[in-house]
Parts: C-alpha cells; sequence; structure tokens
C-alpha cells in the first residue's frame, strides 16, 4: 500500500512521520522548493488533548517538550486606552504550551527517512476513476498514483476540489502582519505593556495582537473588520501607505499601541480570513480524504487549526495502520470522526470570532479567556 500526502505542514508532517513509525510508507509533495522557503509564523499553543496526543502517538513527544517556551503562554488584554483588563502570568508546563511554529516543523521533518519529502511538487489536480487509484498530477506535468491521496494541503487546497465543491468564504475579518525592523529590539516602554507572552488589544471592529518574542522582538497581527474589496484594494508593496493608513485607523487609540503599530509595519503581508462552511463534509471518495485546514478551515480564534491538523493525521494514521488492508473503510471510519469533530470546533472559532471584534469587545474577550483559566 502507498499513501501520498499533499502539502508539508504540520498536518501532512505528523501523518508521514505516524505512518513510517508503524512501517507504512508514505511520500510526501510539497509546493515549496525547500522547507525555508518562507517563514512558518509566530508561536503554537498546542493543547493537551489534540495536539500533544498526535505528537504522542508520533513518538515525538519528548523532542516536542525540549521546545517549549515556559510562561511564553502568558495572555493579556486590554482596551483602546491600553487599560490592562486581563493578565494571565503564564504557565512553566501548562496544558497549553507554546512552541515556535518554525522549530516544531523542523522536528517533524527531521524525523522523517531522507527523501521523504519531495520539494517543489505543486499538485494542480487530483484525478478519480471508479476502480482506478487515484493520481496527483503536478504542476509541471509529471504525475504520481497511490493507494491513498491525502490533502493535507491548506486553506486553498488542489485535492479538496476531487471531494468537495465548497470554497473558504471571507469572514469579514483582514489580518496585517506586524514585525520588529531588522530584529530590532522592542523598546521598554512596548516590552512592558506588552507583556511575557501575548498582548490582545481589542475593541469593536479592530484589534492589535502581538508577541514578546524570547529575542526581544515583536511580531504579530493588526486586525481590522473591513470588506473583501478593502482588503483587495491594499497594497502591501507599499510599505509607507500601508503603515500611514493601518496608524490612521487606531489614531483615538493610546499612543502606546499606536507605537506598536506604526513602528512595525515593516514587510506587512495581508491576510484575509477565510473560513470553510461549518460542518463541511462530503461523500466518500475512494483512496481520497483530506486534513487539517483543507478539510475545515477556520478562523484562528480557537487556537485548534494546528493542533486539529495534527490530530487529523493522528487518527487517520491509527485506522490505517489498523486495517490497512481495507483502505476505503479506514477513511470512512476517520471522516465518520472527523466531522462531528471539526464542526464542533469551527463552531467555537466562528463564535470566538464574534467575541474578539464584535460589539461587546474587549469585555467580552477577557470573559472568553477568565472562562478557559477556571
Amino acid at each position: 500500500m502507498s499513501v501520498a500526502i499533499i502539502g508539508a505542514g504540520l498536518g501532512g508532517l505528523v501523518l508521514a512521520r505516524t505512518l513510517h513509525r508503524h512501517g507504512v510508507p508514505a511520500a510526501v509533495f510539497e509546493a515549496e522548493a525547500s522547507a525555508d522557503m518562507r517563514g512558518q509564523g509566530g508561536l503554537l499553543d498546542i493543547e493537551e488533548h489534540t495536539g500533544q496526543v498526535a505528537l504522542r502517538d508520533a513518538g515525538l513527544h519528548d523532542s516536542f517538550r525540549a521546545l517549549i517556551r515556559p510562561a511564553e503562554d502568558a495572555k493579556r488584554v486590554v482596551d483602546s486606552r491600553g487599560q490592562v483588563l486581563f493578565d494571565w502570568p503564564g504557565s512553566v508546563v501548562g496544558a497549553r504550551p507554546e512552541v515556535d511554529r518554525g522549530d516544531l516543523r523542523n522536528m517533524l521533518i527531521d524525523s522523517l527517512p531522507t527523501g521523504t519529502i519531495h520539494w517543489g511538487h505543486k499538485a494542480a489536480r487530483v484525478v478519480t476513476a471508479t476502480n482506478d487509484r487515484p493520481e496527483v498530477v503536478f504542476g509541471d506535468g509529471s504525475s504520481i498514483t497511490a493507494d491513498v491521496v491525502v490533502g493535507a494541503d491548506g486553506a486553498w487546497s488542489t485535492v479538496r476540489r476531487a471531494v468537495s465543491s465548497v470554497e473558504p468564504v471571507y469572514t469579514g475579518t483582514c489580518f496585517v502582519t506586524i514585525q520588529s525592523p531588522d530584529g530590532r529590539q522592542l523598546s521598554p516602554r512596548s516590552k512592558a505593556l506588552i507583556g511575557r507572552g501575548t498582548l490582545m488589544a481589542v475593541a469593536p471592529g479592530q484589534g492589535i495582537l502581538v508577541h514578546h518574542n524570547a529575542d526581544g522582538t515583536l511580531s504579530g497581527y493588526v486586525a481590522v473588520n473591513e470588506s473583501q474589496e478593502w482588503a483587495e484594494s491594499i497594497d502591501v508593496e507599499d510599505t509607507a501607505a500601508v503603515r500611514d493608513l493601518l496608524t490612521r485607523r487606531f489614531d483615538s487609540w493610546a499612543p502606546a499601541l499606536t507605537d506598536l503599530v506604526a513602528g512595525n509595519v515593516t514587510s506587512p503581508v495581508l491576510r484575509p480570513i477565510y473560513a470553510l462552511p461549518i460542518g463541511h463534509r462530503w461523500d466518500p471518495v475512494p483512496g481520497v480524504t483530506l486534513l487539517g485546514d483543507a478539510a475545515h478551515l477556520m478562523s484562528p480564534f480557537t487556537g485548534q487549526g494546528a493542533n486539529l491538523a495534527m490530530f487529523d493525521a493522528a487518527e487517520l494514521a491509527k485506522q490505517i495502520v489498523a486495517e490497512p488492508n481495507y483502505i476505503e473503510h479506514s477513511v470512512n471510519l476517520y471522516e465518520s470522526a472527523l466531522f462531528p469533530r471539526s464542526a464542533e470546533v469551527a463552531g467555537q472559532s466562528a463564535a470566538n470570532l464574534l467575541r474578539f471584534f464584535g460589539e461587546d469587545a474587549p469585555r467580552s474577550v477577557v470573559e472568553l479567556f477568565r472562562h478557559r483559566q477556571q
């Protein structure tokens, strides 16, 4: 039996690693040319009952623990005046310890045999036919067939089009990345404002979500509720114009908060937040399935995107390993559990998005985090 995994994100890598651990051959095909082609984002909190379960199944929990950044799961919520409304100092190693996404991905890559990942292979389409193994055709015209093709290729999954005609929809919230210029460390005032972990300065329709990195620099996002047309009108190549636009958007906020934006719009990236419909599912297609964002893209406001992708991978691997000669049955069992699990979290994520930037913000955000700490 052969398994072709499309996408070398966290979910795809956990699946490959877990299958390899149980002697099931798998190959990963990734559109990017190399592991370090682009940055991998900031910190992730790895949840005890999803992400950490998956890493245990992959035999990598001890390696994961070596990557944990103690107390960087700290959370602080402030209003537009900078008044602190909620301040949790973080834990040494809690139920949701923080790790750097890039470090976690590199750990997974290093756990795989050389040659498992085929870089520079962008899937163009997946061809399915009754009684035939699915075929993946790549952008360069080459192709492969496999007993199972797993779409771990993210929000705009090519593999998803083989099983579902549904596409993600814009949620109405748009992120713009901010980061310290040239690795410049935060000023003492900014460092004190952010605290050790993540600062969430929120108000109806907008917010500043930033993290104090271990090296003293800042990374994060400015969030605004705007139309898709507004997002499409932004020219991120014009850094000065983006900086001016965002600074004006927050000009009534406390100067210390406005400075976080004005001083850190360096190489902005626009990230409109898209989501698949809550409860997205598909009819069985022999030999093809999905995991992670390809299956259940949602807004990031449960902190479960990466966790669910890894947990999906662990659950799929478990079914394949249990019944490798009955692959259709294994995939059907996996999907029957995947659909209700992801629908529940997607519902929570959509509700939390409204809490962050709805009319009750920031009080609604304070209530959310107080509930989490109980």
